[in-house]
């Protein structure tokens, strides 16, 4: 069995109520399972929350809530992974025998079934542990500076100063979308950010992580952008 499993707790402090607060006319989680309906890969898709509000939203828009999440991991330094073992054990508790799963975050409204069903063919294709989405970093983390609250700025690689940014290696970043893993990984607790993993590479203009409201305000920007286009 494949199963999505899409984490929403309730009690996001820089952005209230992130998880369903409207994006573009829907419940910014609304995205994220459409976009598990459409890949047409999973034969759950289960939300995560201990909030009953997320659960019902999640619900009117097609995914399951089988189980609430207990308080321990739902506070604000509980990690992505142990919160997908957690569920794979409920599902597992439940007689489900889960082949792959996907975890899918609340706030990405540019996710898409096509890179879904990309990295679920990248995982199974390289025969990793994990496989997500990557993208390039818009400048070359190679000249980049640190700052002190004085203004003054130290670069993290002062050898490359002089170095032209076309002779530096690109670098890329994950882009908080999506992560598949195979039930062993994530029940093992084994990095994402390993070599157990392999990576898709996505456009920048399809990304925007959302942490502040900084974030959500530049992804509505867009969102109108790519509405129009």
């Amino acid at each position: 069995m494949r199963v999505a499993i899409i984490p929403a707790r309730g009690g996001s402090k820089r952005i209230l109520r992130k998880n369903i607060k409207p994006f573009a006319g829907l419940p910014i989680i609304a995205y994220s399972i459409k976009a598990a309906q459409e890949a047409e890969l999973f034969d759950r898709i289960i939300v995560t929350t201990d909030d009953e509000e997320i659960a019902d939203v999640a619900r009117s828009f097609g995914a399951e809530v089988p189980f609430m999440r207990p308080k321990e991991l739902s506070d604000d330094h509980t990690a992505t992974i142990p919160v997908i073992a957690h569920a794979i054990q409920a599902l597992h508790a439940n007689g489900n025998v889960i082949d792959a799963a996907c975890c899918i975050y609340a706030t990405a409204p540019f996710i898409r079934a096509e890179d879904i069903t990309a990295a679920y063919n990248a995982l199974i294709t390289h025969n990793k542990q994990y496989a997500f989405p990557v993208t390039t970093f818009p400048f070359p983390i190679f000249r980049g500076v640190k700052r002190d609250d004085d203004g003054n700025i130290k670069m993290f690689w002062p050898e490359h100063f002089a170095t032209r940014s076309q002779d530096l290696e690109e670098a890329y970043h994950d882009v908080g979308q999506f992560y598949w893993g195979t039930p062993e990984a994530w029940l093992s607790g084994k990095p994402i950010f390993s070599d157990a993993a392999t990576t898709i590479v996505l456009p920048r203009h399809l990304v925007q992580d959302i942490d502040t409201l900084e974030d959500w305000e530049r992804a509505q920007l867009m969102h109108k952008v790519l509405s129009l286009s």
